[in-house]
């Protein structure tokens, strides 16, 4: 395995627990009843700060990355990695 290769498991080790981390940041969406109330009296789908919009972006972009790193490894180890 070459130090591409390596890298390119870095990389995808730390995206997928960035990833992992960013979406379990997010504020949850809720679809009960009790949510159509509370945001019928709150408007909160207004209410996006810029803290969560740039939370959106940093997700995106660790969502690119992590599925460059899998289309990546696809073309670098077709028969997968046992046995090496």
């Amino acid at each position: 395995m070459g130090p591409f290769q390596i890298i390119l498991f870095i990389v995808w080790a730390l995206s997928t627990l960035a990833l992992i981390a960013l979406v379990l940041m997010h504020s949850g969406k809720g679809t009960g009843v009790s949510d159509m109330i509370a945001s019928s009296l709150y408007n909160s789908s207004a209410a996006t700060g810029i803290m969560e919009q740039n939370l959106d972006k940093l997700t995106v972009i660790v969502a690119v990355v992590f599925a460059i790193c899998i289309v990546l490894a696809m073309f670098f180890f077709p028969q997968g990695i046992v046995g090496i």
